[in-house]
């Protein structure tokens, strides 16, 4: 019954500010599935991240803090991992290979943690090492969030990289709405950029601004987009090569944003959702100088991991966007023309909690679900 009421209120909230409604079209189950998968690695609880080597050989992350590099199927511990806070949403999260790995072997990580040693909680973090075998050598700390907190929500974090030597990577608000996203002096409710080496870039988008800066807390000039929650999805569109992110919204307001340079995402200013008592955050959902989400679900699906189908495998699927759903478990496919959502569609109805979703160098999709593994979506002849 409160669920219902908690429907009802947000219908109300909807209706009373207007402009926000949820997203056409209404989520469909495919009359004819043509597709069926199989589970290629067992055994891991929470396959948080996941990163080809190449079709045989890949890295998953464990949330609870391991490593598994994994070969035709049979995977080994790495070792030499930093030490890993998990807490909650926290652990060992996302894993990405250097753009120049096949010469250099280094790989980077997002993790929480605590490099303080204090008794505070802990953070989201960016490293890099060198994968030797199943151990990790030359590991080094490129960025920690602070400060400390003993939070369990909202880490994020994803990696990409884009072809002029950055690599971008998402923290969420750590559960502190009012105090980080908006703060460009706080870690937390951000993308960051960084050059490879760890180094900020000089054209990041705070770095002249902090030239002039007067206050006597320096801002973060890693930053590169602020204003969000708990960005658990991140992407290089394979056409535009735009940065593609979705990331948790309250009770209703997931949103999927094209990542603009120093652009402002709003949150917790503007938003299509709720809190999770069924009170209003803010009757706002738009304001100036805050983008607006190309995309938001109401309800929440809770969304985490995202990938666009680029191959010629599955039948009427090359383009589209594929976005896993924690809360009701499948896999979501959204059909896009003239940069709107036309479809949505839900793959592997009940398949579990979709953690992560990549698509390999072989073409296929394959999927983190918790408590299965990495399941391998195969097309049926």
């Amino acid at each position: 019954m409160k669920k219902n009421i908690s429907h009802v209120f947000l219908l109300f909230f909807i209706i009373q500010i207007g402009c926000a409604q949820e997203n056409p079209p209404i989520i469909q189950i495919p009359e004819v599935m043509n597709y069926s998968y199989e589970i290629v690695i067992g055994g891991i609880d929470i396959p948080w991240g996941m990163a080809f080597i190449n079709q045989d050989e890949l890295l998953v992350t464990e949330q609870a803090g391991t490593l598994y590099y994994v070969k035709n199927g049979e995977k080994k511990e790495v070792a030499g991992l930093p030490p890993v806070y998990f807490r909650g949403q926290g652990g060992l999260l996302d894993v990405a290979l250097h753009p120049d790995f096949s010469k250099n072997k280094i790989i980077y990580l997002t993790l929480g943690a605590n490099t303080e040693s204090d008794n505070k909680g802990g953070n989201t973090s960016l490293y890099c090492a060198t994968l030797y075998g199943t151990e990790l050598i030359d590991v080094k700390l490129l960025y920690k969030a602070t400060p400390n907190t003993k939070k369990g929500q909202h880490f994020g974090s994803r990696i990409v990289f884009d072809k002029e030597g950055h690599i971008y990577f998402s923290i969420g608000d750590r559960g502190n709405r009012e105090a980080n996203p908006q703060d460009i002096t706080r870690d937390g409710g951000k993308i960051y950029r960084l050059n490879l080496d760890g180094s900020i870039p000089r054209d990041n988008p705070l770095i002249e601004k902090s030239d002039n800066w007067l206050s006597d807390t320096p801002l973060k000039t890693a930053i590169y987009s602020y204003g969000h929650r708990n960005p658990q999805g991140m992407v290089i569109h394979p056409v535009t090569g735009e940065i593609w992110e979705h990331e948790h919204g309250p009770q209703g307001g997931d949103e999927i944003n094209i990542i603009k340079k120093g652009d402002n995402y709003g949150w917790p200013e503007i938003t299509y959702g709720i809190n999770y008592s069924g009170t209003i955050i803010t009757n706002k959902t738009s304001a100036p100088h805050m983008k607006q989400p190309f995309y938001y679900w109401i309800p929440s699906i809770a969304p985490s991991g995202m990938a666009f189908s680029t191959s010629n495998i599955y039948e009427g699927w090359k383009g589209n966007l594929f976005v896993g759903s924690l809360k009701f478990q499948y896999l979501e496919r959204l059909v896009i023309e003239n940069e709107k959502v036309i479809k949505r569609e839900k793959i592997l109805n009940n398949i579990g909690r979709v953690r992560n979703v990549v698509e390999g160098p072989d073409g296929y999709l394959y999927l983190g679900v918790e408590g299965k593994g990495i399941v391998k979506i195969l097309p049926k002849k």
